[in-house]
C-alpha cells in the first residue's frame, strides 16, 4: 500500500475517531435495501435534528475505537452494511429517527451502538428509541406541575364566588 493511501486511510480513522469522541450517541444500522430515494429522505430527517449520517468501512472504525471501553463489545457490530448516526447534544434523537425510518421502510435493522460511552446492544438501541426527547420531557414534566396549581386556582376561585366574592382576575 502506498503511503498517500496509508496517510488517506490514517485521516478517515482520525475523524471517525473525533465524531465518536464527540457524539453523545452512535447508532449502527444496517442499511442494505434502501433505495435512493429512501437514502436521501433519510438523511434528510436525520439533517433537521443535526445528526450525521455516514457509512464508513467497519476496518476503519475497528481501528479508530480501538483502546475505547467499549471496543470489544463494539466490535459485534463491525460485520455486514453498516452506517453511523452520530449525534453530539440528544442522545436519543439518531435512535428515533431511525425507529421512525425502519418502521417506514421496512429494510433497516439496527445492529448496536455507543451512548455516552456505553455499548448499546440492538435491544437496548430500540429500547432507547422509545424515549421522548429532552424537550418533549420538559414540556411534560412542565404540565404535570402547572395542572395541579391550576386546579387548586379553580378550586380557591370557585370557592370565592360562592361566597359572594368577584372571582379573582388571572
Amino acid at each position: 500500500m502506498s503511503v498517500e493511501a496509508k496517510q488517506a486511510k490514517q485521516v478517515i480513522i482520525d475523524e471517525i475517531k473525533e465524531r465518536f469522541d464527540k457524539a453523545a450517541s452512535v447508532v449502527v444500522v444496517d442499511y442494505l435495501g434502501l433505495t435512493v430515494a429512501e437514502a436521501d429522505d433519510l438523511r434528510c430527517r436525520l439533517r433537521d435534528a443535526n445528526v450525521g449520517f455516514t457509512v464508513y468501512k467497519n476496518s476503519l472504525v475497528k481501528r479508530a475505537i480501538e483502546g475505547a471501553p467499549y471496543a470489544e463489545t463494539f466490535d459485534e457490530v463491525l460485520h455486514g452494511s453498516s452506517a453511523f448516526a452520530f449525534c453530539d447534544v440528544d442522545a436519543t434523537a439518531s435512535a428515533r429517527i431511525l425507529a421512525k425510518a425502519i418502521k417506514d421502510f421496512k429494510k433497516m435493522e439496527f445492529k448496536g451502538g455507543v451512548v455516552e460511552g456505553q455499548f448499546f446492544d440492538k435491544s437496548k438501541v430500540e429500547e432507547l428509541s422509545t424515549i421522548p426527547s429532552k424537550e418533549e420531557l420538559i414540556a411534560r414534566f412542565m404540565g404535570s406541575i402547572q395542572s395541579p396549581v391550576a386546579s387548586f386556582a379553580r378550586v380557591l376561585n370557585a370557592i370565592v364566588e360562592e361566597r359572594g366574592g368577584a372571582p379573582a382576575e388571572a
